[in-house]
């Protein structure tokens, strides 16, 4: 999950951070999405590793460079890169590769390697992590780590290729390790941060069963993807774009 800063409007980040949110009901037709828990089955051939969702474009080579911090001084940089290899996930789909690597003065803190596939519709979905956290340069924790079709894990939507005010969906399923939930807020935001200021982007709600105190916002530009990111309540910290590398 993420975290977000300034140029938001304080409206929405007074909507956002008074609770509540929009249902989630699966078979509401505002959701046609993914909830919680549920099994769905995906057909792999409905599914491609090349990435054009306009909320969150992924060709190989891709980077997006974040500065994070936690609300108590600590700052982390997060570097994202698209890979040009892909891995087939057990439930049988081809998935893009993306590096995240998290360090703090140089130090690795936490290594992680997501897959995303789209489907045919446009929706981007996240299929499966591999992440280790690091404490004085040994892995001290794997928790978080899933792969869609391995021990009940279901995959979830990452981007939805059409969003609007009220669609929700589940991010990732695998319980008691992953079970992130999105909604989405707005697709008319102003944000800015140290790469521009932009119009038009798309704001989420992202809360967790296993952390159901913390409420992250997160704005999606169109043609960059994610670029502030911003704890709402249950913490402080806060993950802005400072640099981003595109392929043409």
């Amino acid at each position: 999950m993420g975290k977000t800063l300034a140029l938001a409007s304080l409206g929405v980040l007074s909507l956002s951070a008074c609770g509540g949110g929009p249902a989630r009901d699966a078979g509401n037709a505002a959701s046609p999405l993914p909830q919680g828990g549920e099994t769905v089955e995906l057909d792999p051939a409905d599914f491609t590793v090349d990435i054009t969702n306009n909320y969150w474009p992924m060709k190989p080579g891709d980077r997006w460079i974040s500065s994070e911090t936690d609300g108590k001084g600590d700052v982390l940089r997060v570097e994202v890169t698209v890979q040009d290899g892909t891995h087939t996930v057990a439930s049988g789909i081809e998935a893009r590769v993306v590096h995240d690597l998290v360090t703090r003065s140089g130090t690795v803190v936490e290594d992680t390697i997501d897959w995303y596939a789209q489907d045919g519709d446009g929706n981007i979905w996240y299929v499966g992590e591999k992440t280790a956290e690091y404490e004085n340069g040994h892995v001290v924790s794997t928790e978080g780590s899933w792969e869609a079709g391995v021990n009940g894990a279901q995959p979830g939507i990452a981007v939805p290729a059409a969003p609007k005010p009220g669609l929700t969906y589940r991010q990732e399923y695998l319980k008691g390790q992953a079970e992130d939930e999105g909604a989405v807020l707005s697709t008319r935001e102003q944000v800015g941060v140290p790469t521009g200021i932009y119009t038009g982007a798309m704001l989420t709600r992202d809360t967790t069963a296993l952390e159901p105190d913390l409420v992250e916002l997160k704005f999606y530009v169109p043609g960059i993807g994610p670029v502030l990111t911003l704890e709402s309540s249950g913490g402080a910290g806060r993950e802005e774009l400072v640099e981003t590398n595109r392929t043409p």
